[in-house]
């Protein structure tokens, strides 16, 4: 790529390309390359001017070289991008808004007094005419206060102020579209796929591939716990699958032979193979943009609040406007009344406000799939933390090996690699990572891989029955025993480590030990969150009781429990809720997903499995548990702003109405104030809460 470099100082440089305008997707292709550098620690692409600001870390020549090897044409590089930006839309809505106002105040300054006149009555049969069909319905609404203020205005021939009326609610209802389009197209993305991969079945067995490379009639298979990534139909097994991100039903459907699924769904049970009818980029998930659409997700309480306020105020403003003309028989004190509009700034400063803590919520690498879930965690007095990659680190790693019988290290790790690698998680992610370390290849020489949840792995390999979990699920549940040579080494295996137990026909042949520390912010992030109104911080873990206590000891939470199920980690929760308390639930695994979907709020860890974040409420990445506590701050922060929105409202509209019923301001002041005021808390609205 062929650039000028404009300016540069340390660690900075902005760069001037080489053609006059970019396209959205140029800027996108650019923008996303450069995200995606190690020593790029941010960067903006500006499609209009064809430049980019980037800020870097390191060697100046090694920033120079990465722009020189950009290109538009890469395949590599297009993949980086997603579906849906979000730059068109906002560079849309950036028009209309400049347009607006370039062609309200043009009008204002050039043309004579009665072609405006002229302008301002043709633009009013709108806002009558919705104040109008409002009254046909028996609602005594905002349209018909807004509809009473321009008719009189225009009858009094005060067209400067019906015009000055239009153009402020013209510009909140191009707000207040932008708003509600960004925050769906946020959400959709956010509810994106992300599925790099799938099981593409062979006439041998089932190879990882690129999801890019699937065509129209291959086979995929889709394992336990996984999205699935593409439609299709079933033609081999059958399973329960949630189609709540489709649908909207809470319980699972069951799919066999010849049923249809959709991409975006999740099989919670049992395992199907698919014939892929619609590949990526063609599916019906993608139309759950419309689904958002229509429904009210988006929306916290306090926001449907702020809503039915505006329009219980308007019969108010209607009847004082009468009452004040019939006392003083003075038309302009009365129009004073209807100058001043609260719904404007409740209307448009509580969507505004939810949108900037979503998006602040993202700069920090948080999802949040609705504003409610945001005020959710405001309100929240118990948070409830699942322990193996979210207190620990989310990549704990193979300490060592213990072999019992007539294996090697080598044997049973390539063994265990084949059968986790189907289910990712923390712990499972750990040996196919150890195995990868060692170089160690396998093929998929096992059949049927069956997953119980919170247990274990169980499937055939050669006719021989192979088995890795949990000490309860091996040695319980199916009745493990460890050989007698090996009895002594097993009373002696090394405590401070989690243990995966891996045994074939019913005999243990290896205990893989896996060290994961806990992550070094978390006591911190705890104490954190207590000082910012969390008052009951609990650790649930399917581990053992003595690596529970000593994570439990460290981390500093106020209750903890060991060796549990799924059901008893969503079971918790809700009895915590049965005794009035709002809960935050943090996971990572397919064993966290019924308690996810309990809590009042569900916070999933981005690199866990893929089940919880589908079903989760939020996600965080799994870098930085500082991030909750993040979360947090901004909910607290959020539902003050919006507290302090609804007073300074209420308040500085009542006190425009008092001078103008006073005599104090004319109407046309009033409306100036009352508009003026509503961008000032607009954006106000729109500042980062930390």
């Amino acid at each position: 790529m062929r650039f000028t470099i404009r300016h540069e100082s340390k660690g900075r440089i902005r760069v001037s390309l080489t053609a006059e305008k970019m396209t959205y997707h140029q800027a996108d292709l650019l923008e996303y390359y450069l995200y995606h550098q190690v020593n790029v620690t941010s960067a903006k692409v500006y499609e209009r001017t064809a430049d980019a600001v980037i800020y870097y870390s390191g060697n100046r020549a090694e920033m120079i070289a990465l722009l020189q090897k950009f290109g538009y044409d890469s395949a590599e590089n297009a993949k980086l991008v997603p579906d849906h930006t979000g730059r068109q839309l906002n560079a849309e809505y950036q028009e209309k808004l400049i347009g607006k106002v370039v062609l309200h105040y043009s009008c204002s300054m050039l043309l004579p007094m009665p072609v405006r006149a002229a302008i301002a009555v043709v633009k009013s049969a709108r806002y009558i005419w919705q104040g109008i069909r409002c009254l046909g319905n028996h609602k005594i609404e905002v349209p018909v206060l807004d509809a009473t203020a321009i008719a009189v205005s225009l009858l009094r021939k005060d067209y400067a102020t019906a015009s000055s009326v239009m153009f402020l609610l013209g510009i909140g209802e191009i707000l207040e579209e932008w708003t509600h389009k960004k925050s769906v197209d946020d959400l959709a993305r956010s509810m994106s796929l992300n599925v790099n991969k799938v099981w593409r079945r062979t006439e041998k067995q089932d190879i990882l591939v690129s999801v890019k490379e699937i065509k129209e009639n291959d086979i995929i298979t889709i394992h336990m716990g996984n999205v699935i990534a593409l439609d299709g139909i079933v033609t081999k097994g059958e399973g329960m699958v949630n189609q709540a991100s489709l649908t909207g039903e809470p319980l699972s459907v069951r799919k066999a032979e010849g049923a249809y699924v959709y991409a975006g769904t999740v099989l919670e049970e049992g395992q199907l193979e698919l014939q892929v009818k619609t590949t990526s980029g063609t599916t019906k998930y993608e139309k759950i943009v419309k689904m958002i659409e229509d429904s009210e997700k988006l929306k916290s309480s306090l926001e449907g609040k702020a809503e039915h306020l505006a329009d219980k105020l308007v019969p108010y403003s209607l009847g004082a406007t009468v009452l004040t003309y019939l006392l003083t028989r003075n038309a302009t004190k009365a129009l004073s009344i209807l100058m001043v509009d609260f719904s404007c700034a409740l209307k448009l400063a509580m969507p505004i406000a939810v949108l900037s803590a979503m998006r602040e919520a993202g700069q920090y690498h948080i999802t949040v799939k609705g504003g409610k879930y945001l005020e959710a965690v405001a309100q929240a007095d118990t948070i409830v933390f699942d322990k193996t990659g979210t207190l620990t680190k989310a990549q704990p790693t193979v300490a060592k090996i213990e072999v019992f019988g007539n294996h090697t290290e080598e044997e049973v790790l390539r063994l265990a690699a084949c059968l986790e690698e189907h289910f990712p998680h923390s712990m499972a992610n750990a040996v196919v990572d150890e195995a990868v370390k060692r170089g160690l290849e396998h093929q998929e020489m096992h059949s049927k891989v069956e997953y119980i949840v919170a247990h274990g792995i169980s499937s055939k390999v050669k006719e021989h029955k192979v088995i890795i979990g949990s000490s309860h699920f091996v040695f319980e549940d199916e009745n493990c025993i460890v050989p007698e040579n090996g009895k002594e080494k097993f009373e002696t295996l090394p405590a401070e480590y989690s243990h995966l137990y891996l045994a074939i026909d019913g005999m243990l042949c290896a205990v893989i030990c896996i060290e994961d520390p806990i992550r070094e912010e978390a006591a911190a992030v705890i104490n954190t969150l207590k000082l910012s109104g969390i008052h009951k911080v609990v650790m649930m873990t399917g581990d053992s009781e003595r690596t529970a206590k000593a994570v439990a000891a460290k981390v500093g939470v106020d209750e903890y429990f060991s060796e549990v199920l799924p059901e008893d980690k969503a079971g918790f929760v809700e009895q915590e809720k049965a005794l009035g308390r709002k809960v935050i639930m943090i996971g990572d695994g397919i064993n966290d997903s019924p308690a996810l979907s309990a809590a009042n709020v569900g916070i999933a860890v981005s690199d866990g499995a893929e089940i919880a974040r589908e079903i989760a409420d939020i996600t965080i990445s799994a870098d930085d548990l500082y991030e909750i506590a993040t979360l947090k701050l901004i909910s607290n922060g959020l539902m003050k702003r919006i507290g302090q929105n609804y007073r300074f409202v209420i308040g500085f509209n009542l006190g425009l109405i008092l001078l103008g019923v006073g005599g104090v301001i004319q109407p046309a002041t009033s409306a100036l104030l009352h508009n003026a005021s509503t961008l000032g808390i607009s954006m106000k609205s729109m500042q980062n809460l930390i």
